[in-house]
């Protein structure tokens, strides 16, 4: 949004141009500028390759929303829907990843053997801990999110599911590692070197830290599996 506020400027200059040399400026031309505009700055800025298609057709596209003449609390329930689900993703940068029972299925024989305790750290709709919580009962398998919709849902999928699957609110950062035998992650790039910052001060001998997808530059894994066919890599490092 930030990088869609500088784009004005550029844009209102470039209209301004636009109208000194008699061309046809139309508000589809100001939103496809804008767009065009903010595109080059996410690239310029070196941001995933991703985002510059998002900046490009979000004035398009708001352009056609405001045709529609939509009522102001269908966009004021999508912003806190959108809220509620990402919650800090502008800080943390960590999105919403939901993970896949074939996932789940390569984590459970990494659990060592024995009562343990096992810690999903951005743990979503919950499903991991709930799966690993019914296949080991030996195991105290707990769960932390810090948006609330997401944590909200895995509480009550828990609850109506009878299961011993605990779910935190809050921010793993805050948490001793030390506490757990295996840390699972499924997190992003922007945050991995923090975790490994984290899990090799806090983590004991005999603990295991996974990350599903994303590596850490710092350590190469001691082990690495591939849950589905084609798909991101599960890593491994053993303490």
């Amino acid at each position: 949004m930030l990088i869609q506020c500088v784009a004005v400027l550029p844009t209102l200059f470039l209209v301004y141009l636009l109208a000194t040399v008699r061309l046809p400026v139309t508000l589809l031309t100001v939103a496809l500028l804008q767009g065009a505009l903010a595109a080059l700055a996410t690239y310029k800025l070196g941001l995933a390759p991703w985002w510059r298609p998002i900046q490009c057709l979000f004035p398009v596209a708001l352009l056609g929303a405001s045709a529609l003449h939509l009522p102001p609390s269908l966009f004021l329930g999508a912003f806190l829907f959108l809220l509620v689900l990402y919650w800090s993703t502008f800080r943390t940068q960590v999105p919403y990843y939901p993970s896949r029972l074939a996932v789940w299925q390569a984590v459970e024989p990494l659990l060592p053997a024995g009562p343990v305790r096992m810690i999903d750290i951005g743990s979503g709709l919950g499903g991991l801990v709930l799966y690993l919580a019914r296949r080991r009962p030996d195991a105290d398998c707990v769960g932390i999110e810090l948006a609330p919709l997401p944590w909200a849902v895995s509480a009550v999928r828990a609850r109506l599911a009878g299961s011993a699957a605990r779910f935190l609110r809050g921010d793993y950062e805050l948490l001793d590692f030390a506490q757990f035998d295996l840390v699972f992650a499924y997190l992003s790039p922007a945050a991995m070197a923090g975790l490994w910052r984290k899990a090799s001060a806090e983590m004991r001998p005999g603990t295991v830290l996974l990350s599903y997808e994303f590596g850490i530059a710092a350590r190469a894994p001691d082990r690495t599996l591939v849950p589905i066919v084609g798909g991101p890599t599960l890593y491994a490092w053993y303490f």
